[in-house]
């Protein structure tokens, strides 16, 4: 599985509409609003990297608000004791 994190810049009129709808995206996890220099940001999990292609710029850049999208591809997960456990040494 591929997890792809996309920062949507939306125009601002359209946020929640434009949220719920990529939201209904196939393809897409989660949508998060926030603060910030981005508007929303979506989690994006497929099978290959051309279904990140497919999701990114053949729906989510076609949802009606969406003014420009920046992705980024997610190498490795960490979690919490993923990360805790790195900095115990011998504790």
């Amino acid at each position: 599985m591929i997890t792809a994190i996309v920062l949507i810049h939306v125009e601002s009129a359209r946020i929640p509409e434009t949220a719920q709808e990529v939201a209904d995206t196939e393809g897409v996890a989660e949508v998060y609003s926030c603060a910030g220099d981005v508007d929303l940001i979506a989690i994006v999990r497929v099978r290959d990297h051309a279904e990140i292609a497919e999701v990114v710029t053949n729906r989510i850049d076609r949802v009606k608000g969406v003014v420009r999208t920046t992705t980024h591809i997610a190498f490795k997960s960490y979690s919490r004791s993923d990360v805790e456990a790195g900095f115990s040494l011998g504790e």
